[in-house]
């Protein structure tokens, strides 16, 4: 199948065939020596899905994500920011919480955070138990002290008896209640997607033209050499160019957790799974175009390094990882890619609000 644009006749067909087949048999990708890359894996539709929400501590964790009365004002939840109807984030820039306050960085999306090795755009918390600790208590969004989140919720008869049945005692501690939050969120998972559909085997999930834009994520634009495997993220943490630094939107990333010079701008490598309903995107959430964020990277964000004068007067100043490279790729390369971004977003189920306790 032949496209003719002002400039490039491309044969999407060409290419396309060299991936309709086993995923085994598909052309090596384009990464960097070093990179322990893994191969695109297919995710599955969880047959115990419905099942598995109807456990006791999934259930009592279901209640607790959704109540509001898990902050001081009663008036927020940690659904206020992971919306099962937004792809379990919140659609803007950066969270709003408490008085509201708005918070720095842009909200995360829940989806199979049971898979991720560390948590938050820095990497400060290594457990999802620990994570909940961070918005539960942050002034700018829940505000409320874990020490008294337990005696709040033990006025509650309901409450006390729905612990009861998960722990054995009516006794509410901070412990079990982001034990049950914990077990509830990692039942938060992707749905297969169109890309499922084709890596396991099904030639006619994409089009021509999205599995040239995927040849191109594999090879000439450089995509996997941070984002590959079942989730499409290497799980650690890169400076892309997008730091700020001493300029408004400033934010010096991991550095802020290790304080080491190396990791200034550096943040957590995002899933691209349920890319279509999680804008805006990026650690600032300032990018809601996939176009413009593909052209970003075309650049190669490296024209805003410091010169070797500038980086010895300023160990801080951060440079772009050298991953990021110039990419040359022409207006019809980045519409492929984008197309084919847009084939990693499968999960249509919207899960209902529960009844939360109030008596």
């Amino acid at each position: 199948m032949q496209h003719t644009f002002q400039k490039y006749r491309i044969d999407y067909g060409e290419i396309a065939d060299q991936y309709k087949k086993p995923i085994n048999y598909w052309p090596s990708p384009s990464v960097d020596a070093g990179i322990e890359w893994k191969e695109f894996e297919a995710i599955e539709w969880d047959s115990n899905y419905y099942d598995i929400q109807e456990l006791p501590e999934v259930m009592l964790g279901k209640k607790l994500f959704f109540d509001p009365k898990l902050s001081s004002s009663s008036q927020i939840s940690c659904s206020s920011c992971h919306n099962p109807e937004l792809g379990w984030a919140d659609g803007q820039e950066v969270a709003l919480g408490n008085d509201h306050l708005q918070g720095k960085r842009n909200t995360q999306s829940l989806y199979n955070i049971g898979e991720r090795s560390s948590y938050f755009w820095d990497g400060r918390a290594q457990t999802l138990e620990e994570q909940l600790v961070g918005p539960i208590s942050a002034h700018n969004e829940m505000n409320m002290k874990p020490e008294k989140l337990a005696a709040k919720l033990s006025k509650l008869k309901e409450y006390r008896q729905l612990f009861k049945e998960v722990y054995k005692s009516d006794k509410i501690t901070f412990d079990k209640i982001a034990g049950a939050l914990a077990t509830f969120q990692k039942t938060i998972k992707s749905q297969p997607s169109r890309l499922d559909k084709f890596i396991k085997g099904d030639q006619k999930a994409l089009s021509d033209k999205e599995i040239y834009g995927m040849h191109l994520f594999r090879t000439k634009a450089r995509c996997m050499n941070c984002h590959y495997g079942k989730y499409l993220t290497d799980e650690s943490f890169h400076n892309i160019g997008l730091t700020y630094y001493k300029r408004e939107y400033e934010d010096l990333g991991r550095y802020t957790i290790t304080q080491k010079p190396d990791d200034v701008g550096r943040f957590k490598t995002p899933s691209l799974r349920d890319l279509d309903y999680t804008a805006p995107w990026m650690h600032n959430g300032l990018m809601d175009d996939m176009h413009g964020i593909v052209s970003l990277y075309n650049s190669g964000m490296q024209m805003i390094n410091p010169t070797p004068e500038e980086k010895k007067a300023d160990p801080n100043f951060p440079v772009t990882d050298h991953l990021i490279q110039p990419l040359r790729l022409n207006e019809q390369e980045i519409d492929a890619i984008v197309s084919f971004l847009k084939t990693m977003s499968g999960s249509y189920y919207k899960m209902p609000r529960p009844e939360i306790p109030r008596k």
